[in-house]
């Protein structure tokens, strides 16, 4: 390759693979995520229906995303235990998806098997207009279903909706297979 086209840079092909730059401006993913919520609305009849499809794309996101994840962060290696999945989410996917950790990871008092996510402004609704008549639109559905399909594909399996509660609330509630898995590793 010739050294014109490469003036103080290194060439495409010589870059490592291992850490690409992963900062995407606001403002493109703004208008990416808005053509998507549109392209989504056009389609369907109901609120909960575009929720529901909006959770779809985010479990298709959020497959690739456990893949890269677990290879980058984690060597290979995948958590055993609810909670350090829990923070791994809260922490590390958070980081990669929207630049800083959630805000909050509580555990329900009546329930063993539920647990909150808690995002006081979540960036995917910062920058959707909603009108009044669909008022209780949560476009954070579309990461509900990226933190569903993490659980899931991690062999956690788990239902996650979204509410509004105290900003963004995402309500992960555990199969009771995996609570009692959990309990048998920490009795060893």
């Amino acid at each position: 390759m010739e050294t014109r086209f490469t003036r103080g840079k290194s060439a495409i092909l010589e870059r490592p693979l291992s850490r690409p730059k992963t900062e995407v401006s606001v403002s493109a993913f703004a208008l990416l995520f808005s053509e998507v919520v549109q392209y989504c609305q056009s389609r369907v009849y109901s609120v909960s229906e575009l929720q529901a499809r909006l959770a779809r794309l985010g479990q298709q996101v959020g497959g690739s995303l456990l893949d890269v994840l677990v290879l980058r962060e984690k060597s290979g290696k995948r958590e055993t235990k609810v909670l350090n999945i829990l923070l791994f989410i809260k922490v590390s996917v958070w980081r990669t998806l929207f630049g800083k950790e959630a805000d909050k990871l509580e555990q329900a008092n009546d329930d063993d098997k539920t647990y909150y996510i808690i995002e006081k402004e979540p960036l995917v609704n910062t920058y959707i207009s909603v009108p009044k008549e669909n008022s209780s639109l949560n476009c954070a559905a579309f990461t509900g279903g990226i933190v569903e399909a993490i659980l899931t594909n991690s062999g956690f399996p788990a239902k996650v909706t979204v509410h509004w509660h105290k900003g963004t609330t995402l309500m992960i509630k555990f199969d009771d297979t995996v609570i009692a898995r959990d309990k048998a590793l920490e009795g060893r």
